[in-house]
């Protein structure tokens, strides 16, 4: 037994007997947190931790934004409308509006809005199950290294075998890809595809839909080339297949522009938004959809928390703080920062150390070390210094840096500097 998890058991001995064993961050991140503002989380003893995992990509505006807050203080006070399934809310009106009003207007794109259950997974299973209806075909593809969902049907599309191993069958009419990584680069993964769906003793159908993230994060910040991307949007197109972009934690400016895909000037059939959207770490969750394919009887796909109204009320605010804030320019200064630090500081502790990323999500490969043991002491120890983040990707071998988009400069370069400090420290042992 470690320190840390000697410290879960000594400390947070509540948690651990009366909570179920799936429990999950709070045993890499052992400590009781009381409060939340910004970039920084404070503990119940007062100690402050910088946080480069924002919520999984939920917290884009950061902890208790204070123009979001107030909007959805002055909603709760005015007795506004809190639940309303999918009736019609001015809430629900005012998201609508500004939504086509900040983001499909101006990038001239048509979509139709479907508002899932609270999580991105609600939504994942709401497109498949779309896909399935409107093409009349079973299978799907989806890549090798996606993480799309724990429902069954996200389950079944996403690639990790550890978080699958609980639903068996959960992968049936689902065939995986090659996604442009690691050996992979250097195949041409959509020639391959395409070969696969025009060759009639392959054995594989053609599917209703292929799914794929712009930027596999839970798979390790793999970053698709802008080439592949359009190749795949005209594969889709050639073969009559739906394309459906999950957009769940990279989407909402993570990667600069509101949508991942936007650098590579494409336009999914259908887009997968969550996490961010609600702007607040509110629950919810919506599927973009081309309007030919909005083919849905009334109530054919329904989920009683489906349009939460604090969300948009949040969701609506977080639109409007993201246009005066100018937060898409100030990812762009972020991300300079970024790349330039973890290329001159990190990169060159050891040729074994590989970066990846783009805006605000990047990731430090040390899968060369052999193991996850050294990605779990670098994370450990960033904890310990004052510093939330997380691992991804195969085997967890990956350091994850996804912080809130508005993170205050000095407090980005102290918590890459606490990093470093991780780094060389776990080196020299």
């Amino acid at each position: 037994m470690d320190v840390f998890e000697k410290q879960e058991v000594n400390v947070i001995n509540t948690f651990a007997r009366h909570e179920s064993n799936v429990r999950s961050y709070c045993r890499n991140f052992p400590d009781v947190f009381q409060r939340a503002k910004g970039s920084i989380i404070y503990s119940q003893s007062g100690k402050e931790y910088i946080d480069f995992l924002a919520g999984a990509g939920a917290l884009n505006y950061g902890h208790n934004n204070d123009f979001i807050k107030q909007k959805v203080i002055s909603y709760l006070a005015a007795d506004g409308v809190a639940h309303a399934l999918d009736m019609y809310t001015s809430a629900k009106e005012n998201f609508l509006v500004k939504f086509n009003e900040l983001i499909l207007s101006p990038k001239k794109l048509d979509y139709k809005i479907q508002f899932c259950g609270p999580t991105g997974t609600n939504a994942v299973e709401a497109a498949l199950k779309l896909a399935r209806k409107v093409t009349k075909r079973p299978g799907i593809f989806s890549f090798m290294g996606a993480y799309h969902g724990m429902t069954l049907g996200s389950l079944s599309v996403t690639g990790n075998l550890g978080v699958k191993a609980g639903a068996m069958g959960a992968s049936n009419n689902v065939t995986f890809m090659p996604y442009p990584y690691g050996f992979m680069e250097t195949f041409d993964t959509i020639e391959y595809i395409d070969s696969v769906l025009n060759d009639a003793n392959s054995g594989i159908e053609k599917p209703s839909a292929i799914i794929f993230e712009t930027v596999q994060a839970e798979g390790g910040i793999i970053v698709a080339p802008i080439e592949w991307m359009q190749r795949l949007r005209n594969l889709c197109t050639q073969h009559g297949i739906l394309l459906i972009c999950d957009d769940i934690q990279v989407g909402c400016g993570r990667t600069g522009s509101f949508f991942s895909f936007e650098r590579a000037d494409i336009v999914p059939d259908m887009v997968i938004l969550s996490k961010s959207i609600s702007g607040y770490g509110f629950p919810m969750s919506l599927v973009l959809i081309n309007p030919d394919l909005d083919i849905w009887e009334p109530g054919e796909h329904t989920g009683t928390f489906r349009g939460n109204q604090l969300a948009f009320i949040a969701g609506t605010a977080a639109l409007e703080y993201r246009e005066n804030a100018n937060v898409e320019q100030d990812v762009k200064i972020k991300e300079f920062f970024l790349k330039n630090f973890l290329n001159e500081e990190i990169a060159v502790i050891s040729e074994k150390i590989k970066i990846r990323g783009l805006g605000m999500i990047w990731g430090i490969d040390i899968a060369n070390f052999g193991g996850s043991s050294l990605a779990k002491h670098i994370s450990s120890r960033c904890f310990e210094l004052g510093l939330i983040v997380e691992r991804v990707g195969r085997n967890d071998t990956v350091i994850k840096i996804l912080p809130p988009l508005t993170i205050e400069m000095p407090i980005l370069q102290k918590g890459c500097s606490i990093i470093k400090e991780a780094f060389n420290a776990a080196l020299s042992q």
